[in-house]
C-alpha cells in the first residue's frame, strides 16, 4: 500500500455482520461516536480527537471527488473555485511526509498520501465513522445480502440525492463503470476485488438507474467485501467525464490534475513533491465543509514540521518525533495529540535473493535485531513493539513477540547457512521521517549496526519513497524498509496482502510464494466462527513469524501538532481517509 493507508482499532467479524445483512439511511452528517480524547488514546481506541479547545465540528457525510464537465479541461466546481481569493480562516494547512504520492486516481492510489487526497475528493457506497467500526450508508443508502445458492448476491440502493461536482447524479451505471474500469487498469488496489472479494466484472450489473447487483462466489466473504467498499479503490468517479478525458491509460493521467467524484473536495492542483490544494466542491451534496481550502504540504524533515506548528505556518502536521513533542509540551498555541495507529514498519527480504533465499538467514537476520533499543530509545514512546503482521487492535492479533537479540544464536544460524562474514545486502529506505516520528536514515543506521554484529554487511540506499515502491512492486528491492497499514479494518487486510503471492502484494514484492500459508489466510477469512478463525490466525503467525521474509520492527504512535485554533481534527487509521479535512474549522 500502499494507500496508502491508519488509530487502534480492535475489529471482530460479528462487529460488522450486523451491517452485512441490512443499512438503510439517509445523506445526514454523521456523528462521531465511540471518539476518544488525546492527548494520548488508549490502545484500543477507535479514534483520537483533539482535547481541550479543540472540539469536533459539525460533521460531514465521508466525502469524494469533484467532476469535471463533460468536454474536457476543467470541472464545473474547478471552474467555480481555482484562483478564487480564500482567507487564512478559511484555509486549512496541513504539513507531513506525502513522498509517497504517485497517482490521486482512486483506482491506483494504494500510498498514505495519495489516499488521503482521494478520499476527500471521492466518495464510496458505505463508510465507517470515526471511532465507529459499523458501515454506515453513504452513496448507497441501503443495501442487503443474500444468500443465492452457489453465489451471495449484494444488492445497493443509491441515494437519489447523491450528485458529482459536475452536477450530474450519481447512478448505478456510474458504479459499474468505476469498479469495472479499476479491475481493468489492475493496478496496486486492484487484488482488493479480484482476489480478496473475487469480484468479475460480469458480476456487477445495474439493476436501474439506483440499484446496483454484485454477485460474489462462496469462496468471498460478503463482510470482508463490504469492508472494502468504504476503501479508496471502490469510490466511484463520474463516468461521463472521465471517458471524455480517458486518452490512453482510461482517464488515469487526466485524474492526477483534476478529479471526477461527489466530495465535499475538489482537485485544484497537484505540484509534485511540494504540495496539494483542494478546493471546496461548492456543489456537494452533503453538508459544505468549514474550510473552503486544503493546502497538503509535503515536509519531509521532522524539525521543519516542529517549526511549522510553532510558528503558524501549518495548523496541523503528522509525525512528530520524541524531541519535537517534548519542546510542544508547554507551547500556548499549538497542541499534541498523540494516537495510536495500524501501521507497522518492517523490512521486507526478497526470497528470491542469495543470501535471502534461504529460512535460516532471515530468521539469523531477526534475532540480530535489537528491538527495544528501537522502541525504548530511539522512538522515545511513540511506538510498541510488535513482531506479527496482524497489528495490536484488529482480531487475529496474538501478542506473540519471540525476537530478542541474540548475536550469538544468530552468527550460529549464518553458519550453518554457509553465509561468510562480510556478505554483502543492499538495504532501500526512503527519504524522510518515519512513522513514530524518527527519520528512516536513523532507523536504517541501527539495523545496519546490529547486523554488522552477526558478519553483515548492510548497503544502505535511500530514495525517494515513489521511487523506492516502484522498485519494491517491480521485485527489485533486496532489502526494503517500509510501512504498511491495512486498507479495511480486518485482519485480512493484512494477511492476504503478507500472505498471497497471487494477490500482487507484499509476499509478491518479496518473491516468496507459500501456498500453504495462503490457504489458512482464505480459510481464516471465510470462517464464521470467531474462535476457529482465531486459532487459524494463530497458525498462521506463528508460521510467517518464522516462515516468511519479513522483519516487524514496531507498531508507531503517530504524533501530530494541531494549533489550539482548529476545531473537528480527528485520526482514525481505520477510516479513509483518516483524517477527515471536511469536519475541521478553525476559530
Amino acid at each position: 500500500m500502499s494507500r496508502s493507508n491508519l488509530l487502534v482499532r480492535m475489529l471482530a467479524m460479528l462487529a460488522v455482520v450486523a451491517v452485512v445483512l441490512a443499512a438503510c439511511g439517509g445523506p445526514t452528517a454523521p456523528t462521531s461516536t465511540g471518539a476518544t480524547t488525546a492527548p494520548v488514546a488508549s490502545a484500543a481506541a477507535g479514534v483520537t480527537t483533539a482535547p481541550a479547545a479543540v472540539t469536533e465540528a459539525p460533521t460531514t457525510m465521508t466525502t469524494a471527488t469533484a467532476v469535471v464537465a463533460a468536454t474536457a479541461g476543467t470541472t464545473t466546481a474547478e471552474a467555480a473555485t481555482s484562483g478564487a481569493a480564500v482567507s487564512p480562516q478559511q484555509t486549512l494547512l496541513f504539513s507531513g511526509d506525502l513522498s509517497d504520492q504517485i497517482s490521486l486516481d482512486p483506482a491506483v492510489a494504494y500510498e498514505f498520501g495519495g489516499i488521503q487526497v482521494v478520499g476527500q475528493t471521492y466518495e464510496t457506497l458505505v463508510s465507517p465513522d470515526p471511532g465507529n467500526p459499523t458501515l454506515k450508508p453513504l452513496l448507497a443508502k441501503k443495501w442487503d445480502t443474500k444468500d443465492s445458492g452457489d453465489m451471495w448476491t449484494v444488492t445497493f440502493n443509491l441515494d437519489e440525492k447523491a450528485k458529482f461536482a459536475s452536477g450530474r447524479s450519481v447512478t448505478a451505471d456510474d458504479v459499474v463503470y468505476s469498479w469495472s474500469r479499476a479491475l481493468d487498469l489492475n493496478k496496486s488496489p486492484a487484488f482488493l476485488f479480484s482476489d480478496i472479494s473475487k469480484l468479475k466484472k460480469e458480476n456487477i450489473k445495474a439493476v436501474d438507474p439506483q440499484t446496483v447487483e454484485v454477485r460474489l462466489p462462496k469462496t468471498a466473504s460478503p463482510t470482508v467485501f463490504l469492508s472494502i467498499c468504504s476503501f479508496t479503490l471502490a469510490a466511484v468517479v463520474d463516468k461521463q467525464v472521465v471517458q471524455a478525458n480517458a486518452g490512453s491509460d482510461m482517464g488515469s493521467t487526466w485524474l492526477n490534475d483534476h478529479s471526477a467524484g461527489s466530495g465535499p473536495y475538489v482537485l485544484d492542483r497537484w505540484e509534485r513533491s511540494t504540495q496539494v490544494t483542494l478546493n471546496a466542491n461548492p456543489t456537494y451534496w452533503g453538508t459544505a465543509p468549514a474550510l473552503k481550502r486544503v493546502i497538503m504540504r509535503n515536509v519531509t524533515e521532522v524539525s521543519n514540521l516542529q517549526s511549522a506548528i510553532e510558528t503558524g505556518d501549518a495548523d496541523i502536521v503528522q509525525d512528530l518525533g520524541a524531541e519535537q513533542v517534548k519542546a510542544l509540551a508547554n507551547n500556548p498555541d499549538a497542541q499534541v495529540v498523540k494516537a495510536d495507529s495500524t501501521l507497522l514498519v518492517y523490512i521486507g527480504m526478497n526470497a528470491k535473493s542469495p543470501p535471502l533465499d534461504k529460512p535460516e538467514v532471515r530468521e539469523a537476520i531477526r534475532y540480530a535485531i535489537n528491538y527495544d533499543e528501537i522502541v525504548n530509545n530511539l522512538l522515545g514512546g511513540n511506538g510498541k513493539l510488535v513482531q506479527e503482521i496482524i497489528p495490536n487492535g484488529l482480531f487475529g492479533h496474538t501478542g506473540e513477540n519471540p525476537f530478542k537479540q541474540d548475536v550469538a544464536k544468530a552468527k550460529d544460524m549464518l553458519t550453518k547457512a554457509g553465509v561468510a562474514a562480510g556478505t554483502q545486502i543492499e538495504l532501500l529506505i526512503p527519504a524522510g521521517p518515519a512513522p513514530g516520528g524518527i527519520d528512516w536514515s536513523i532507523l536504517a543506521a541501527k539495523v545496519q549496526s546490529d547486523l554488522q554484529q552477526i558478519g553483515l554487511k548492510i548497503n544502505i540506499k535511500q530514495i525517494q519513497q515513489s521511487e523506492l515502491l516502484n522498485t519494491y512492486r517491480a521485485q527489485k528491492g533486496q532489502m526494503v524498509m517500509i510501512n504498511w497499514g491495512p486498507d479495511f479494518p480486518d485482519p485480512d487486510g493484512n494477511v492476504t496482502p503478507f500472505t498471497s503471492y497471487a494477490a500482487k502484494s507484499i509476499a509478491w514484492r518479496n518473491a516468496w510464494d507459500a501456498p500453504d500459508i495462503a490457504k489458512l489466510g482464505q480459510d481464516a477469512a471465510l470462517e464464521q466462527d470467531n474462535t476457529k478463525r482465531a486459532a487459524l490466525y494463530k497458525q498462521l503467525t506463528e508460521r510467517v513469524l518464522h516462515e516468511g521474509p519479513y522483519v516487524i520492527l514496531y507498531q508507531p504512535t503517530r504524533a501530530f501538532g494541531v494549533r489550539k485554533n482548529v476545531q473537528g481534527f480527528t485520526y482514525d487509521p481505520a477510516d479513509t481517509p483518516s483524517i477527515s479535512f471536511w469536519r475541521i474549522s478553525k476559530q
